[in-house]
């Protein structure tokens, strides 16, 4: 493979690399987030589920359970489409390193006729 379409790639990666790392700490951020709202949203289901009195349930609801629900659907959602952007940048990666291993093997007069 010629040099400079060596290094092209090589930059390339490097480049998808450093989004990694980005999507990386955003799903760390967000994966701490979600297991905060997991306890939250579950602790007021338990003690929703523990109370008679239905005034008191309704205020609960109001007050926490909704907007805790909500905000720990919407981090999952997050999380799956991290997971996704994950998978889908590792593959760039992988390609990369297929592409520039196979080069390493391969004359260039093999390498013109698969472009």
């Amino acid at each position: 493979m010629e040099p400079h379409v060596v290094t092209a790639l090589k930059e390339w990666k490097t480049e998808i690399h450093t989004l990694l790392e980005h999507i990386d700490q955003e799903y760390e951020e967000t994966r701490s987030d979600l297991q905060v709202y997991t306890y939250k949203y579950n602790i007021t289901k338990q003690v929703v589920q523990s109370t008679v009195n239905e005034e008191i349930i309704r205020n609960i609801r109001e007050q926490y359970q909704k907007q805790f629900e909500s905000k720990f659907n919407d981090l999952k959602g997050s999380i799956k489409e991290l997971e996704e952007r994950k998978k889908v940048y590792q593959m760039f990666i992988d390609k990369i390193d297929k592409v520039l291993e196979k080069g390493d093997e391969r004359s260039p007069s093999i390498q013109a006729e698969t472009y």
